[in-house]
Order: structure tokens, then sequence, then C-alpha cells
């Protein structure tokens, strides 16, 4: 039987495909690959660390600190409209003074002299414009400040389902993981086997293109599995503002 000139080239192609796929046996999640394998920290200290760390909620609560002051402010405004004066002057200053004898007109005497003068006084005032609009600007102060908080407890409230969302796409990700590197497996042991049969005659080309192809197409999904775990898992760290540690010490 004569072969077609195309066919030992294609096997070459094949055996080349094959030992590829086969080369990275090690690469699977259960067996070498424990930094896909551990588990996560509670969502409890994922909650908690993301409270402290998230950039905007950090700017909430820095927006009630700004508005209690301003509340603050406001109340005690009125005091501007209260206060002291001074006054110290230094200088050659006019001194005029009468003296009157017992029958006669009174006299009046011209000096000069160098000398310190001071004076000190309370004044108040009483702008009328204040007076009917201080409780207005307190109910504002007020108001912006309750509005803070809510913004505050909103910003809270979407942080918490952030990191729950994000933790359970992590762990559904790792799931997916598993089971792509187990049908990835199972995909190289039947490859193997394959491997074997087609080299001893036993099945034809085109079966052992079609297995081959099932093989390349698992090791694919495998790799874009691991892909979406891996952003997954560093959104996750972002969200909650530190590096999840890998190492797997509470498992059995």
């Amino acid at each position: 039987m004569k072969s077609h000139p195309i066919f030992i080239p294609l096997v070459c192609l094949l055996f080349c495909l094959s030992f590829s796929l086969m080369a990275q046996k090690s690469e699977t999640v259960d067996s070498l690959s424990p930094e896909y394998s551990f588990d996560l920290p509670p969502l409890g200290a994922l909650i908690d660390s993301a409270m402290k760390n998230y950039p905007l909620l950090k700017l909430r609560y820095q927006a009630i600190d700004a508005k209690e002051s301003n509340l603050k402010s406001q109340q005690v405004s009125w005091v501007k409209n209260f206060g002291i004066q001074s006054d110290i002057r230094y200088g050659t200053f006019d001194i005029f003074s009468t003296t009157t004898a017992e029958g006669q007109n009174p006299s009046m005497f011209a000096s000069q002299n160098n000398q310190v003068n001071y004076g000190i006084g309370a004044f108040l005032k009483i702008p009328i414009y204040e007076i009917v609009n201080r409780k207005h600007q307190i109910d504002q102060a007020k108001s912006e400040l309750e509005q803070a908080h809510t913004m505050a407890d909103a910003q809270l409230s979407e942080l918490r389902q952030l990191v729950i969302r994000q933790y359970n796409d992590v762990l559904l990700k790792q799931k997916l993981l598993k089971i792509q590197s187990k049908k990835l497996s199972n995909a190289r042991i039947n490859m193997d086997m394959v491997e074997t049969q087609f080299r001893n005659g036993q099945i034809p080309v085109d079966e052992y293109v079609r297995i081959l192809d099932i093989a390349t197409g698992s090791e694919a999904n495998y790799e874009s599995s691991k892909s979406e775990f891996t952003v997954s898992f560093m959104i996750l760290e972002e969200i909650v503002g530190f590096k999840i540690t890998t190492t797997n010490n509470n498992r059995q």
C-alpha cells in the first residue's frame, strides 16, 4: 500500500503537538499548583480590611469630618459680633488745662508733652441679616452633615456588596479552574493511550486527530480558566487593600 505524500508531515506534526501537550502535565491544579488551590481568608476579615483601605470610603469619612467642622463653625459664628479693642499710642500730644481763681475769669494753659496713651473697650455688633439667617445656616449645615453620613453608609453598603460578589467570584473561578484541571488531566491520560494505539497502528489518523483536538481544547480551556481566576483574585486584592497570602496552612 502506497502512503500519501502529505501523510508523513502530518504524522510528525501530530506527534509534535501531542508531545507539547504531554510536556505540561505538571501544571494541573490538583497536583503541583498550590498557588491556585489555597483557602481564602474569612469573608468578614476581607470586608473589615476593605473598610479600612477603600479610597472612596475614606473620602466619604473625610467629607463627614469637614461637614462636622462646618456645623461647629456655624454654631459659634455669633461670637464674631462681640469683641474687645485696645489702642496704644506714643507721641507728642497737646495738653490743655484751665485754672479758675476766685473772682477771676478762667485761665487756659497749653503745653506739649511726649507720653504713651492707651485705651481698651468692648464692642457689640448687631447685624440683622445674620441674626435672621443664622438658624437657616445651622439647619443647612446639619442637613449637609446628615447627607454626608447617608452617602458614607451607602458607600459602605456598596463596598460590602462588592467584596461579597468578588469573594464568591474568586471561589467560583477557583472551582471552575479545578474542573478544567481534572478535564485536562483526563484528556492527557486518554491522549497517552491513543498515542500508543496510533503508534501500534490500532487507530486511524482521523481518530487520532479527533482525540488530539479534544486534548488541545482542554488545554486551551484550562489556560483560559486560569487567566480568569488570576484576574478575579487580583481584583479582590485591590478591593481589600492587601496581598492575600497563598500559603495553605489550614488545609488537611
